[in-house]
């Protein structure tokens, strides 16, 4: 670690040294210390108490005012007393500790999320990236996620802005071949062709209201070997009876207004897809739908915010999406693409920010060892909140959360087969709370937490059956410097 730090450092300075670039620094240190609670509902012990942490950079280096480098970096990343310990672990399957994510060098080594050059035209309304960059749309419901790729935006001339994004989501298998058949991987795939994303986003605005119409094409070509990037590839478990996403056209509309004291966004999503690999059983615990090739589904959501006094704000929240009305049969259900679970409404239910991707712990529960729904994935929700700023560095909030599923969750029996004999919508309910202070303007330390009340549908959900309703619960202390 220490070497790594020195020869960056040392990198760095000779770089602006020699070439004569000007840099820019930024970033965050966070750490999160999380007490949860029955989050299988009293089906087994759940009591975990732990701290992680992370430091991020963000560094940009530019030659002149058009050109740039930029890269996002992590370091120090991990939970305390586990990934800085138990350094023997060895990457041939075996481990130790936490398996350090998937071998994903988060004890507390430093590991790379985006790297890209930015560059203008002189006089030319267009800019462009190259590289691994971030990739998202609308409110991070759809698609939210570090890709490699080319962005290029046209400024002024339509709009504000169009975004036109390619990605390069996979190359198939542990390789660089685009041949159908291969010899197997480490993990069993054979089909070596690609998966790609294409995206197009169209930005504007007028009086106080800033909108965003957007669209995208995915294929993965990579499904002779009956496996899809999305989700036999993620090296974590999804919703249980979740599609595999062979192809998914996406178009939605989202927005920003402000009028006074009055702040509003929202979201309108349609997705349309294919499975085109065909399964007869839902596989390892639950892992697939059973669908006829057709997918689709959908996203609406609505935030409001108003200044009732100066210390006084009241809003709310609506969402809803889709869901399977039988995952055993007919149109499968999607929502998205891939996330990395920033798309915030309760601290329990669907708050899921992953190890897999940007976050490095499970939260919610979203997370894989639980595996609720994220984001909007059939659940339709209100929520009636305050926020109280009794002093300027003291920010108090507070939620009510009404839950329920927009299609029937069936229950499933010991061999993970949906049973559509009992089914049931109601998820739960939940009351949430959040206390901020500012030590100093960078410096922010936070209590939060929640208290979720199962429905039957939970129960269903999550352990296959309704006989345990133990409310689950969470405390979160934070603290976040940014720099």
């Amino acid at each position: 670690m220490k070497r790594i730090v020195i020869v960056f450092c040392l990198s760095v300075l000779m770089s602006g040294l020699i070439f004569g670039a000007d840099f820019k620094v930024n970033g965050v240190y966070t750490a999160w210390g999380q007490s949860q609670h029955n989050f299988s509902f009293g089906k087994a012990k759940y009591n975990d108490n732990y701290v992680v942490q992370m430091l991020r950079f963000k560094v940009q280096a530019a030659v002149n005012e058009h050109l740039r480098a930029v890269t996002r970096f992590d370091m120090a990343q991990g939970w305390w007393g586990v990934d800085n310990a138990l350094r023997s672990v060895q990457r041939t399957g075996t481990a130790g500790g936490s398996a350090l994510f998937d071998f994903k060098d988060t004890n507390f080594l430093f590991h790379v999320d985006q790297a890209y050059i930015e560059f203008d035209l002189p006089e030319k309304p267009l800019t462009f990236r190259v590289g691994r960059m971030w990739y998202g749309l609308g409110n991070k419901i759809m698609v939210d996620n570090n890709y490699d790729g080319v962005q290029l935006d046209v400024k002024g001339v339509l709009g504000k802005k169009i975004s036109l994004s390619w990605a390069k989501v996979s190359e198939g298998v542990d390789g660089i071949s685009d041949e159908k058949t291969l010899g197997p991987d480490q993990r069993g795939f054979t089909d070596g062709r690609d998966a790609n994303l294409f995206a197009l986003n169209f930005n504007n605005e007028t009086k106080g209201f800033n909108y965003n119409v957007y669209g995208f094409f995915y294929k993965d070509a990579s499904v002779a070997d009956m496996n899809a990037y999305v989700p036999d590839h993620l090296q974590f478990f999804k919703t249980r009876f979740s599609p595999q996403v062979t192809q998914l056209t996406a178009v939605g509309i989202s927005g920003n207004y402000k009028a006074g004291k009055l702040i509003a966004d929202f979201e309108a999503d349609y997705l349309v897809g294919k499975d085109d690999i065909k399964n007869t059983t839902h596989g390892a615990k639950q892992m697939w739908d059973i669908n006829d090739g057709d997918l689709s589904g959908f996203n609406l959501y609505f935030k409001m915010t108003h200044a009732t006094t100066d210390k006084l704000s009241i809003g709310v929240v609506a969402g809803m999406g889709s869901g399977d009305d039988d995952v055993t049969k007919g149109k499968g259900n999607v929502n998205k693409l891939r996330t990395s679970g920033f798309f915030y409404i309760t601290e329990i239910w669907e708050d899921s920010i992953m190890p897999d991707e940007e976050g490095i712990t499970p939260q919610g529960l979203g997370a894989p060892n639980v595996r609720g729904y994220r984001e909007l994935e059939n659940t339709t929700i209100v929520q009636l909140n305050a926020t109280l700023k009794p002093i300027k560095k003291l920010t108090l909030f507070g939620s009510y959360n009404y839950i329920k599923a927009t299609q029937p969750i069936p229950k499933w029996d010991a061999s993970g087969n949906p049973d559509y004999s009992s089914t049931a919508s109601d998820l739960g309910q939940e009351v949430d709370f959040r206390c901020s202070y500012k030590i100093y303007d960078e410096l922010d330390f936070t209590i939060r937490g929640g208290y979720f009340m199962p429905g039957k549908a939970a129960g269903y959900l999550i352990n296959g059956n309704d006989k345990y309703d133990d409310a689950a619960w969470e405390l979160k202390s934070t603290i976040t410097y940014k720099f």
